[in-house]
């Protein structure tokens, strides 16, 4: 076995080492805990009168 042969061989696995940890990590952090949150919020739409209204700051309403 030549040196570059060697040398990708050592690549590689240390390649596939890193992606395992990089799942590992992303699962156990809970990157995949919720997968349809984000991509249903983008729908939503904010100019619903059903939703509550945003007070201006700086108002004091209860005096």
């Amino acid at each position: 076995m030549s040196g570059v042969l060697g040398f990708l061989f050592l690549l590689s696995g240390l390649f596939v080492l890193l992606i395992a940890v990089g799942v590992f990590w992303s699962i156990r952090s809970g990157q995949f805990d919720d997968l349809e949150g984000p991509a249903e919020r983008i729908l939503m739409d904010d100019d619903d009168p059903l939703l509550p209204t945003r007070r201006p700051r700086g108002r004091d309403d209860d005096s």
